[in-house]
């Protein structure tokens, strides 16, 4: 994606990055089977970390409503997000997109999925949330610089 003017200009949206992560893992586990161990907990887990991510991800949706500014990366920013799960992590969506991820590939019952968590995650780091600092802290000055100062980037 290309940036404008007013966006942080992200590599890739990024619900899409973590559906072609897991995308890949179902491939690879397609060509190069690597089965999960069968577990009583895993479905169960599973589900607890699916689920999870879903409801953060609405709370952090009605946070951004509330503040009247935008989630999708390639609109402007209005306004800085600092209440709610954004008090304690100043990736709450991308934390929730994770959860999601792991639990459906913890679901699907493959290694592939958390194999390839960690270059996802990298991807995110330097793709996404980097480049959505420099382009918060460039709009927001000081205040975006006092938030970073005191919440984590993830958790």
């Amino acid at each position: 994606m290309s940036p404008t003017p007013d966006t942080a200009g992200v590599i890739a949206r990024p619900p899409f990055l973590y559906l072609g992560s897991l995308a890949a893992a179902i491939g690879l586990d397609w060509i190069f089977p690597a089965p999960l161990p069968e577990h009583a907990l895993r479905l169960p887990l599973a589900i607890l970390l699916a689920v999870a991510g879903l409801g953060l991800v609405a709370v952090c949706f009605r946070r951004f409503k509330a503040a009247g500014t935008n989630v999708p990366t390639w609109i402007p920013t209005t306004a800085l997000v600092i209440a709610g799960p954004y008090r304690f992590s100043r990736n709450p969506i991308y934390l929730a997109l994770t959860l999601i991820y792991l639990g459906l590939g913890i679901g699907h019952g493959s290694v592939w999925p958390l194999v390839l968590l960690a270059p996802l995650l990298i991807v995110m780091r330097y793709g996404v949330i980097g480049r959505e600092e420099r382009y918060l802290e460039g709009k927001f000055g000081d205040a975006y610089r006092a938030y970073l100062s005191s919440v984590r980037r993830w958790i």
